[in-house]
């Protein structure tokens, strides 16, 4: 009886990822039609993803657009309308993750509050297990991890950072306070095969946010998409 149980919860499982995925695909369609580059920024909570976004826009280092995920109130959302960057929020409830189809939902509602920039930044639920299984269609899909979660995450939670097409590490300017080893984060992702950039970031060194975009830049203008199969 148990073995018929998992078997059923597996095909439904299944059926709901397959949906995501088609969803996902008519995104890409969508994303290209508009000429966006989509960056899924995933992370767990706290790790500086709306800050991050917060010194882009004060700095005018791209123009972009944000759709918002997490499970209660527009905070995010707002924080970045402060800065005059056009942000819809979505409030997921009791879900610990973004799907397709709610970024598919939300892109009306972001098109009427103002124009679609080159860049889209999906900006997931702070989690780093769920996001790992639900494709969005981005362009690229970087996780951050934040200097205080410490250096020892890549292998704990594998699926998030096989995802990442780059890695940022969050907060740099805190690296000796908490003793972080950045070499021990470089191996952990060598054992994973990953061989992908690695960017230290601060919100007190211009210069580290500069080199980030620069980056999202040459990957718009060779029209970069992730090859990874969630």
């Amino acid at each position: 009886m148990e073995s018929q149980n998992n078997t059923k919860s597996l095909e439904i499982g299944q059926r709901i990822l397959s949906k995501n995925d088609k969803i996902a695909m008519e995104l890409r369609k969508m994303y290209a039609k508009d000429n966006l580059f989509v960056i899924n920024l995933m992370s767990s909570p706290g790790s500086g993803k709306t800050t991050l976004l917060e010194n882009i826009a004060k700095n005018k280092l791209l123009d972009f657009c944000v759709v918002e995920g997490d499970l209660q109130t527009n905070r995010d959302a707002e924080r970045l309308q402060a800065y005059g960057v056009n942000a819809y929020q979505i409030t997921t409830g009791d879900a610990c993750h973004l799907e397709a189809a709610m970024v598919q939902e939300a892109l009306p509602n972001l098109r009427t509050q103002g124009e679609l920039k080159d860049f889209m930044f999906i900006e997931n639920v702070g989690n780093l297990v769920c996001p790992a299984s639900y494709d969005l269609g981005a362009n690229m899909n970087i996780v951050l991890l934040s200097t205080p979660e410490g250096d020892d995450k890549v292998l704990k939670y594998p699926t998030i950072f096989l995802c990442a097409d780059a890695v940022i590490i969050s907060k740099a300017d805190l690296i000796e306070v908490f003793n972080f080893k950045v070499s021990q984060v470089k191996e952990d992702l060598e054992k994973l095969k990953k061989e992908i950039p690695l960017f230290l970031i601060s919100d007190k060194e211009l210069e580290s946010q500069r080199k980030f975009c620069a980056f999202l830049q040459q990957n718009k203008e060779k029209n970069y998409v992730s090859s990874h199969t969630f």
